[in-house]
């Protein structure tokens, strides 16, 4: 399969193809208007030969057409100059035609209107010659008798054709090479315009060879969004995979001390089953815990807007049946119309985690609260238990599952992770309620 043109290449040859209609519709649009122009102002030349002959021409007492030696446009004087003049006096039956025409058949206008002016092109049959014609008919008294005299001249266009054709090649000359210096600016313009595009491509390929970490140039405003993005997906990803490896590591790390444990217990075969049950349920704790670290998704930048009150609807119906011996009041403050760009998985392991962890150690009352400030997002959750003995050692960091404070560590380990995967701050304090108080502060991505 062919590859597709480069965005340079379609837009110099989009700029061509535009390029050449315009230029061709304007030379095409000066040309006629000049051809119109050089038409009017060769049939306004005829019309002042026509005063001429006018002015020159008398009838005598007979009313026979009588012109002097000598007309004032001298063309009319040579053999084929171009110009022919014709005067055709219908009542005697009488023309005069001037010296140019001499062994030529012009093929003048004979009959016309009183008054009337006739502009035409009109062509000679027999030489196959054409000519730009002018006529008038005027009537012209003696003794008291109107006599009607009709006025045609007639010009080669061989004259106009050549004018015509010189303002062409001239017009189209000058055109063609503004055409061409366009072009070529227009392809300077676009290969400078451009020239970022090819920046970021090279600054990909040095970031898939390993030479550099992330788009480190300073780009337009409207590639800058796209560097920008780009360098958070890369962040993320990179979040993603320490994730992964600490997760990994930990795990191997974790299970260390319960498979120890088992291989110790082979000793005493009596304590066997209850040493094997209790390791199993810590070694499930804790792939537990280290896949909730290596499955968060992290900073939600490209994460959609999310509902949180429906989230917290459908954690508490789940707790209140778990919990249903408790009886417990689960209050939840929440704007229905609150959303943040967060993964759905992640909303629900952070808040299913923060109240199932209230609702374990609460007496009578779970306090959830969720409000927005600015491009931060504040969640609480308070409970009317014991609280917490040591908060520091809760949120203390690279503490393995088998030393978290007995009854909250997964939970709260998790929940921690999840935090600091969207770059979010955690705090845990003393609830007026009397319990333990969660606070967590999330950035906007």
């Amino acid at each position: 399969m062919k590859p597709p043109l480069s965005i340079r290449a379609r837009l110099v040859w989009a700029a061509f193809a535009v390029l050449l209609v315009f230029l061709a519709g304007a030379g095409w649009a000066v040309q006629q208007a000049f051809a119109e122009s050089l038409r009017s102002q060769r049939f306004a030349r005829l019309q002042t030969t026509i005063y001429l002959l006018i002015a020159g021409a008398e009838l005598n007492a007979r009313g026979t057409l009588v012109m002097p030696a000598t007309l004032a446009e001298p063309r009319l004087s040579l053999p084929d100059s171009g110009l022919y003049a014709n005067i055709a006096n219908p009542e005697k039956n009488e023309e005069w035609q001037s010296s140019s025409t001499l062994g030529l058949d012009p093929p003048f206008v004979r009959q016309l209107a009183p008054g009337e002016w006739h502009f035409e092109v009109v062509g000679a049959e027999k030489t196959g010659r054409v000519f730009l014609a002018a006529s008038y008919a005027v009537t012209w008294s003696v003794n008291d008798r109107a006599a009607p005299l009709v006025f045609s001249v007639l010009e080669d266009m061989a004259a106009f054709d050549d004018e015509l054709q010189a303002f062409e090649r001239t017009l189209w000359r000058w055109l063609g090479g503004a055409g061409l210096l366009l072009l070529l600016a227009q392809t300077v313009l676009l290969r400078w315009g451009l020239a970022p595009l090819g920046r970021v491509a090279r600054e990909i390929q040095r970031i898939e060879s390993g030479e550099q970490a992330r788009v480190e140039g300073s780009y337009p405003s409207e590639l800058a969004g796209l560097t920008h993005n780009l360098n958070g997906l890369m962040d993320q990803e990179r979040a993603r995979q320490t994730r992964y490896k600490d997760a990994l590591d930990d795990l191997a790390h974790s299970l260390k001390t319960p498979l120890a444990a088992l291989r110790a217990s082979l000793d005493a075969p009596g304590e066997l089953p209850a040493m094997v049950a209790q390791q199993v349920a810590r070694m499930d704790d804790i792939v537990v815990h280290q896949l909730g670290r290596a499955g968060a998704s992290g900073a939600a930048r490209f994460a959609p807007q999310l509902a949180l009150s429906p989230i917290l609807e459908r954690i508490r119906g789940t707790l209140a049946k778990v919990y249903v011996e408790k009886n417990l009041d689960f209050a939840l403050d929440c704007p229905p119309e609150l959303s943040w760009r967060i993964d759905e998985g992640d909303a629900f392991e952070m808040l299913g985690n923060l109240l199932d962890n209230a609702a374990k150690w609460a007496r009578h009352r779970v306090l959830v609260q969720i409000r927005l400030d600015g491009k931060r997002l504040h969640i609480r959750v308070c409970d009317d238990g014991p609280g917490f003995a040591d908060p520091q050692a809760v949120l203390a960091r690279r503490v393995r599952l088998d030393e978290q404070v007995p009854g909250h560590g997964i939970g709260l380990a998790v929940v921690k992770d999840l935090v600091a995967s969207h770059q979010g701050e955690l705090t845990i304090t003393r609830a007026d309620l009397g319990g333990a108080q969660i606070d967590i502060v999330l950035q906007a991505a």
